[in-house]
This record gives C-alpha cells, sequence and structure tokens, in this order.
C-alpha cells in the first residue's frame, strides 16, 4: 500500500471549489432575476462539499491512528484543538470584530451573545464546520469503539447506519422546531446545524471505515466503477429534479429550493455517499499532470481559503453594488473565480508568514489538511 493517498488530498481540493460556489450562490441572489441553471451548479452540485470534508478528516484520522494501535487520548486532543481550535478562536473574534466595526454594533460584545458566537459557530457562516470538527475530536474515543465494530460487516453496518442517518436528519431538518420557552433549550435546538455531529456520523464512520479496511475499499471501487458512476448520476438528477420541481411546480423561490434539498435531505444523504465513492474513485486515478497541481494547490491552501474567502466575498460585492454592477451570468462566474483566486494568493502568503513566524502561521492556519505517510503527521 502506498503511504500517501493522492485521491483524499485531491478531495479536499475540489470540496473547496464547492465550498465556495455554494456561497457564490447565496450572492447571485443580490439578482432577482438569477441564472437558476447556474445557481443550481453553485448550489446543487456543490452539495457534497462540506460533508465530503468529514468523510475525507475522519479517513485521515483512521489513516493515522489505527484501532488496533496504541492511542493517547490526551496528546492527540492537544495536537488537534491546537491545530483546529487555535484558528476557529482567532478567526471567530476577527469576524466579529469586522462585523462590529463595520456596522457600528457594539452589542455583539456581550458576555451572552460572545458565547452563543463561540460554541456554535456563528461569527462568520463557515466557521460551523470547525465546531461540528471539534465534537469529532472531542468523541474520538467512542469512534475508535465503533469502527472494529463495524468492519467486522462494513457494507451491512454502514447500510443500516445509513437508514438511521437518514431519519434523523430528515426529523431534525423538517420537523424538529425551537419552540420551548427554555432559553438554553431553545437555543440549543436553533443552532443545532452548526454543532450536532449527529447530523454527520455516517459519512464521518465511512471514512474512517475506508481507511481502515483501504484494500477492501479500493478493489470495490474497482470492481463497481460503472455502478459508482451511475449512482451518482441518478442522485445528482435526484437532488435537481428536487430542486426544479420546487421552483417550477411548487412556486419555491430559488434559496427556499436549496434550503429544502440539501445535503441532509434523504436525497442529499444519498447524494453524499455516491460523492465520496464516485470522486475518490475518479481522483485516485492518474490524472492530467496540471489538473493534479491545481488540486494539490487547492489542497495545501484549503484552510486558510475556507477561512478567508467570506471576507473577500464581502468586499467584492461591496465593490459591485458600488459600481451599480448586477450579479449577471458572467459576473457571478467572476466574482466565483475572483474569490477562489484570492483566496488561494491569501494561503499563499499564510503559509510564508508560517515559515518565518510559526506561531503566527499557527494561529491563522494550524491545520493544513495535508495527507502525509502512515505514521507521520497526516491530515486530520
Amino acid at each position: 500500500m502506498s503511504d500517501r493517498v493522492s485521491a483524499i488530498e485531491y478531495i479536499r481540493g475540489l470540496a473547496m471549489l464547492g465550498v465556495v460556489g455554494i456561497h457564490t450562490g447565496a450572492y447571485s441572489l443580490n439578482n432577482p432575476d438569477v441564472n437558476l441553471h447556474l445557481f443550481a451548479a453553485l448550489e446543487i452540485f456543490t452539495r457534497f462539499s462540506v460533508p465530503i470534508f468529514f468523510f475525507v478528516s475522519a479517513f485521515g484520522l483512521f489513516w493515522r491512528y489505527q484501532p488496533e494501535e496504541p492511542f493517547h487520548y490526551g496528546a492527540f486532543l492537544r495536537r488537534r484543538l491546537r491545530a483546529v481550535l487555535l484558528p476557529y478562536l482567532v478567526w471567530s473574534l476577527f469576524y466579529m470584530a469586522h462585523y462590529s466595526w463595520s456596522a457600528g454594533e457594539s452589542r455583539l460584545w456581550d458576555v451572552q451573545t460572545v458565547v452563543e458566537y463561540l460554541l456554535f459557530g456563528l461569527a462568520s457562516y463557515q466557521l460551523y464546520f470547525l465546531v461540528i470538527l471539534i465534537w469529532f475530536y472531542l468523541l474520538m474515543p467512542l469512534w475508535r469503539a465503533l469502527v472494529p465494530l463495524l468492519i467486522r460487516r462494513p457494507v451491512s453496518s454502514l447500510a443500516g447506519l445509513l437508514i438511521l442517518q437518514i431519519a434523523f436528519n430528515y426529523y431534525s431538518s423538517y420537523c424538529l422546531l425551537p419552540d420551548s420557552d427554555n432559553y438554553f433549550w431553545r437555543t440549543a435546538i436553533q443552532y443545532r446545524l452548526s454543532y450536532w455531529v449527529l447530523h454527520y456520523v455516517f459519512v464521518f464512520l465511512l471514512g474512517a471505515v475506508c481507511a481502515v479496511r483501504f484494500a477492501d475499499f479500493s478493489a470495490l471501487l474497482a470492481r463497481y466503477r460503472r455502478t459508482i458512476a451511475a449512482f451518482f448520476l441518478a442522485t445528482l438528477s435526484f437532488m435537481l429534479a428536487g430542486y426544479y420541481w420546487l421552483i417550477l411546480h411548487d412556486r419555491y423561490t430559488p434559496a427556499e429550493a436549496v434550503n429544502t434539498v440539501h445535503q441532509l435531505s434523504p436525497e442529499g444523504m444519498l447524494y453524499t455517499l455516491a460523492s465520496c465513492l464516485f470522486f475518490f474513485d475518479l481522483l485516485q486515478r492518474p490524472l492530467p499532470p496540471r489538473f493534479a497541481r491545481w488540486l494539490g494547490l487547492l489542497a495545501r491552501y484549503s484552510f486558510p481559503v475556507y477561512l478567508i474567502h467570506p471576507l473577500i466575498m464581502h468586499y467584492l460585492d461591496n465593490w459591485l453594488a458600488a459600481a451599480g454592477q448586477a450579479m449577471t451570468t458572467p459576473v457571478v462566474i467572476g466574482f466565483y473565480v475572483v474569490t477562489v483566486a484570492g483566496s488561494l494568493y491569501f494561503g499563499a502568503l499564510v503559509h510564508k508568514l508560517g515559515a518565518l513566524a510559526p506561531g503566527i502561521g499557527s494561529a491563522l492556519a494550524g491545520a493544513s489538511f495535508r495527507p502525509a505517510a502512515k505514521g507521520k503527521s497526516t491530515g486530520d
């Protein structure tokens, strides 16, 4: 077995493009005559992006920390929290300070508000992912106990877990309401999408099982390559059909449609599974050198890109509004390209700064999500 799994690195790069696409789609709604098809490409096709990051994170963790090997929870936790919690706190406070300054809103610094923002990742719309990831790290002993049970019968175990996941996510997404009079319970339910690891347990454990049983996983991908590709196309078509049906038949707005057909919906869960299998199989094959370099670059800078791109979008949107430029199709595409390019440039600067001042680099981008040799530092 190779010491490096290049597909994991490339998936990070691809998923980062998807995350920027999702957030670009939100800005495209500034144009009331939004291009429905471009919006679908930005908001529906990319819906695998956030869940697949949990798949990749779990794969990295269990690629390095095999269940049968010794595991030191304290050392693991210190390392992981230093790599993720520190940048999370730094960037949360930065986004809060930026909003307070730009909007002249001082009430943001009330103790209760600060606690809510930090507990639930509310300082910026992308930060909730890090809150959930931290909870996955805190619960690592549980995952290490579950994975050996799952790998005894991986297919049937994961199939059963998928059914339970779909049922739980359906209830949480469409049935559960924060209607309690108790402030703490109401707040906990209101922000559940920002910290409940239960929404992503299946895809996380899928990544863990695939890492532990990597040889079998690779053989399965090779054996069922055409079936996996068909499954991916079918689930994507299912997602798109739901999106267009809601808009054209039920008269939903585009925003309402994508908030209904999302990654936690039943069709979204199936699409997540299909995407994990399809992209892993696709990206572990030999790739055109230039394409592989670009995906590798995106993977290398994925964490700083993830952290900075909302700020770049904010000022780019302000500039377009001041120029009186509507979010037409060419402008939306340009908006996306400029955001990716600007975020990558920032990522390169952070890595250079980290080489000169490791403490500052660690605070700005403590987790690089880069794969590594087994038994060495990895993208966990």
